[in-house]
């Protein structure tokens, strides 16, 4: 029996003696692997169980260093989250180790397979090399540490003797790495639903503000405190993109006072940042360390401290709003914190766009009864004047800013304010020159509404950039008013605390409309009364004229002709003198007195246009003309008796100008019709340059012509001769009824 049981105790035929020293070996590895799982299973932090298998595996394996690192692959590096050994002080929890070089991490990453190296410190190349030299590890050993089948980081043991590592070592590292994968994805799950908890509460939160219809800023400083507390950021912001190329903070959140960001901060675009970025790509963006950052956003990063930061765009009815940002003093960034931000800048969204069509409708009600007041002032005719200010105060309070009405001065040229809002500090009456920088002068120049933004007035000289500068005016808009075709002035308005929102120019066109209507209809009114003035002095002269015609001459001529024949009557009683001879001297009188009034009566109304109308009276013109008249008529139908008198008057007026003004050695007429209109033309080849504002006649004819629906222009430039075209309606009683 002991002979054939010599060499196996256990009883197995064969068998060689166990290896004692082996099973103490799997004994401690198994009671080293119960240690670790029972922390996983108790739910220990992650950073407790990556402390315990680096202790663990280096007292199983007798090396002198041990370092579990995760991979960050965003900037291919890796970070130590435990290490253990004499050489540890050399891996630093925390430490971080770009992926580059020939060395084992690198190896480990890019195969995702366990490996060796021996002679470790001899070959080893990259930015671990002089850590690795300086411990003096001659042979390691790693294995990949993979979590639900992706490569979440890796475990290194080394050592500092010459002999290589045991040949099992990367299947003892292996029975370790398992546990590690179950606790971080263990963690990893219970703060991804500790996470998606919070962040749902914050989100109904948030949206609770939006259903209730709270301000934006309101909204904007639950959003960026709810975010930054979610995604454990050291600074929230939300940022709101403006048309002058800048953007203002509207909501900031930080976890201590040391990031002290005022709402209402305005940065302007540029260099490399993530407000830029978003701006510019209209997509998330992040940046991995400010130290290269560049612009002025990159700056204030740096100054507050932050080191990483991500941003996502804000995007309302398809316009890029703005973005929502987060920053870290830390180097690492969340993975999935675009889509995070993406969900509460959704709900931003939603909040801007609610608070703007809500503010739309009012600012729309607003307008729409501040234009009413406007009009009803137009149409009780309430002078112009009063009209400017009453505008003037309305604009100002729809847009919380000062505006003034500003009418053109074209020597110059310049604006001269002719009504400016309450708000205004600026006194009716003043008048600028044209500077660059003042939006009235790109009215001017194009004749459309213009916008100036930020605009540094401070090197500016002359009246306009020191009452900018008094004012503190930062944005400027002005709208053209426009009268009857012709650029009159502008309307303007200039914010001193913040840019005049965007469509601006488009509200204030409706206010100038209204404006130039006024305006129209108080010119209409000056020139109907001028007008009326002119027709009344026209009558009384022609009056007064008449009356002295008949008293100088036909009056004066009967009266002596009375005188004769009382006269001639005493005689005849006395028997003296020849009664005949009487009766002829009192028969020739008569019929030079009958001459004269007839003569009279044709100044009045010439017989031959009653007579013969329109061509023969021209005819009869153009033959007494002591200037030669080239006489074209082809109208020769009858037209309506007013008609015919005032295209009389003209011609008649414009041959005496041409004979006693204008020097002219030849005139041309036409008379003739065409689409229901008569068409009369008189020009002549004077020293032109006549003016009906200097007493020629003219305005009182053109005042004639009008009042039958139609027009008459004059062209008479200095040189050039004089030219006279009338076009008058035939249908004059259709004219006549319809005004």
């Amino acid at each position: 029996m002991n002979a054939l049981g010599a060499g196996a105790p256990d009883g197995g035929a064969g068998r060689d003696p166990p290896d004692q020293a082996r099973l103490g070996q799997l004994a401690g590895e198994q009671a080293a692997l119960r240690r670790v799982a029972t922390l996983v299973a108790r739910g220990e932090p992650p950073e407790a169980v990556f402390a315990a298998v680096a202790e663990e595996v280096g007292r199983l394996l007798s090396v002198d260093l041990v370092t579990m690192g995760r991979r960050y692959e965003p900037g291919r590096t890796v970070t130590t989250v435990a290490t253990w050994g004499p050489a540890a002080k050399s891996f630093p929890v925390g430490s971080r180790w770009p992926l580059e070089g020939h060395n084992l991490g690198t190896l480990v990453f890019e195969t995702g397979r366990p490996a060796r190296m021996d002679r470790y410190a001899d070959s080893v190349s990259g930015p671990p090399g002089a850590a690795i030299r300086e411990a003096a590890i001659r042979s390691v050993v790693g294995t990949p540490v993979i979590v639900e089948g992706r490569l979440w980081g890796m475990i290194f043991a080394g050592s500092t003797l010459e002999q290589p590592l045991p040949p099992d070592a990367e299947a003892r590292l292996a029975s370790f790495t398992e546990l590690v994968a179950t606790a971080v994805a263990n963690a990893e799950s219970r703060a991804a639903l500790a996470l998606v908890a919070e962040e749902q509460a914050a989100l109904r939160r948030v949206a609770t503000l939006v259903a209730r219809g709270a301000p934006p800023e309101e909204v904007f400083a639950s959003v960026t405190a709810e975010v930054g507390r979610v995604l454990s950021a050291d600074l929230a912001g939300m940022t709101r993109y403006e048309p002058d190329g800048a953007h203002t903070v509207v909501g900031a959140w930080g976890f201590s006072d040391a990031f002290p960001v005022p709402r209402r901060t305005r940065l302007s675009h540029g260099g490399r940042n993530v407000t830029s970025l978003v701006f510019e790509t209209g997509r998330p963006a992040r940046i991995d360390d400010y130290a290269d950052g560049s612009g002025p956003a990159s700056d204030l990063a740096r100054e507050l401290g932050v080191r990483t930061s991500v941003g996502v765009p804000i995007s309302v009815e398809g316009r890029l709003w703005g973005a929502m940002l987060v920053g870290y003093r830390r180097a690492l960034l969340p993975a999935d914190a675009e889509a995070q931000l993406a969900r509460f800048s959704e709900l931003v969204a939603t909040a801007i766009a609610n608070t703007e069509s809500r503010a739309a409708l009012a600012r729309l009600a607003e307008e729409q009864a501040a234009l009413r007041r406007v009009a009803t002032l137009v149409a009780q005719g309430v002078p112009p004047v009063e009209i400017f200010s009453a505008v003037s105060d309305e604009v100002a309070g729809l847009f919380g800013a000062n505006a003034g009405v500003l009418r053109f001065e074209h020597d110059g040229p310049a604006v001269v304010f002719v009504g400016v809002s309450k708000t205004f500090d600026l006194p009716v009456g003043t008048r600028w020159e044209f500077q660059p920088g003042m939006p009235s002068a790109e009215v001017y120049r194009t004749g459309r509404s213009a916008r100036v933004d930020a605009m540094d007035w401070s090197p500016a000289s002359g009246p306009a950039a020191a009452g900018a500068r008094r004012l503190g005016i930062v944005s400027n808009v002005g709208s053209p008013v426009v009268v009857e075709g012709r650029l009159w002035g502008a309307m303007v308005i200039a914010s001193t605390d913040e840019l005049l929102p965007a469509g601006t120019e488009g509200r204030l066109e409706k206010f100038t409309e209204l404006l130039a209507t006024a305006i129209a209809n108080a010119e209409s009114r000056s020139d109907l009364a001028a007008s009326r003035r002119r027709i009344v002095a026209a009558s009384d002269e022609a009056r007064r004229r008449i009356e002295r015609d008949l008293h100088d001459g036909t009056q004066q001529r009967l009266v002596s002709l009375g005188l004769a024949a009382r006269a001639a009557e005493a005689d005849v009683r006395a028997g003296r003198g020849d009664p005949g001879a009487y009766l002829a001297r009192i028969a020739a009188g008569l019929a030079d007195a009958a001459a004269e009034l007839q003569e009279l009566s044709r100044g009045i109304h010439p017989a031959v246009l009653s007579e013969g109308g329109l061509g023969p009276a021209l005819r009869t013109l153009a033959r007494r003309s002591a200037v030669p008249v080239d006489l074209e008529v082809t109208a020769n139908a009858r037209c309506p008796e007013p008609v015919e008198v005032a295209a009389y008057y003209v011609a008649s007026e414009a041959l005496a100008n041409a004979m006693k003004h204008a020097q002219a050695s030849r005139v041309e007429m036409s008379l003739a019709t065409r689409d229901g209109s008569l068409l009369l033309s008189v020009r002549d080849d004077g020293v032109g340059g006549a003016d009906p504002a200097r007493g020629s006649g003219l305005a009182g004819l053109a005042d004639r012509v009008e009042a039958l629906g139609g027009s008459i222009r004059l062209h008479s430039a200095a040189g050039a001769g004089t030219h006279i075209t009338v076009d008058l309606p035939l249908e004059y009683e259709l004219a006549q009824g319809a005004r």
